[in-house]
C-alpha cells in the first residue's frame, strides 16, 4: 500500500493526463468571462473588440466542434489543438481574437463581395441602390431616347419647386 506520497504522485498524473479537460473550461469560459465583465466597465474600446471577437470566434469553434463531433473523436490531438488555440484567442499577452479580427474578420466586412458562400436570389428592387437607379436611367434612355429623359427630369424638377401642376403622364409642358 502507498503512503501519502504515492497518492499525490497518482493525482498529479490524474491532474496532467486530463489536463486539457480541466484547463479547457478555465481558459475558454472563466477567464473570458471576466474579462469581459471587465471590458463592459472600461471605457476602451479596444477591450471590447477583443473580447466580443472572442465570443463570436468561440462560438464558431463551438459549432465546428458539434458539426463535426464524429470525426474530431477520431483527432487525437483535437482537445490540445483547440486548447492552444483558444490560449491563443484569450491571454491578453497575444490577442490573437483581434488579430483575427483585424486581418480577416474585418477586411471580409469591408469587402462583403469577395466571398459568397450563400447564394439567395433578391428580388429585383430599381431603386434600392444607386447602381440601379443609373441603371434604370440608361434603360429609360435606350428605351426612349435623351430628350424623353431630360424631359423627365425638368418634370421631377418643376414638381419638387411647385411651379408646374402637370403630371408626369404629359407629354410637353
Amino acid at each position: 500500500m502507498g503512503g501519502s506520497g504515492s497518492g499525490a504522485g497518482s493525482f498529479l498524473m490524474v491532474l496532467l493526463r486530463n489536463f486539457d479537460v480541466l484547463a479547457g473550461p478555465v481558459i475558454s469560459l472563466v477567464y473570458p468571462l471576466y474579462a469581459s465583465v471587465r471590458a463592459i466597465e472600461s471605457k476602451s474600446p479596444v477591450d471590447d473588440q477583443q473580447w466580443l471577437t472572442y465570443w463570436v470566434l468561440y462560438s464558431l469553434i463551438t459549432l465546428f466542434e458539434l458539426t463535426f463531433a464524429k470525426i474530431l473523436e477520431w483527432i487525437p490531438i483535437w482537445p490540445y489543438a483547440k486548447l492552444i488555440l483558444t490560449c491563443w484567442l484569450v491571454l491578453p499577452y497575444f490577442t490573437g481574437a483581434a488579430y483575427v479580427y483585424e486581418h480577416y474578420v474585418r477586411p471580409f466586412l469591408a469587402n462583403p463581395q469577395t466571398i459568397n458562400i450563400w447564394y439567395v436570389p433578391r428580388k429585383k428592387d430599381v431603386f434600392t441602390k444607386q447602381d440601379d437607379i443609373i441603371t434604370a436611367a440608361e434603360k429609360y434612355i435606350k428605351e426612349n431616347g435623351t430628350e424623353a429623359f431630360e424631359n423627365l427630369i425638368h418634370r421631377a424638377d418643376k414638381s419638387k419647386w411647385g411651379s408646374s401642376h402637370h403630371t408626369m403622364y404629359d407629354e410637353t409642358y
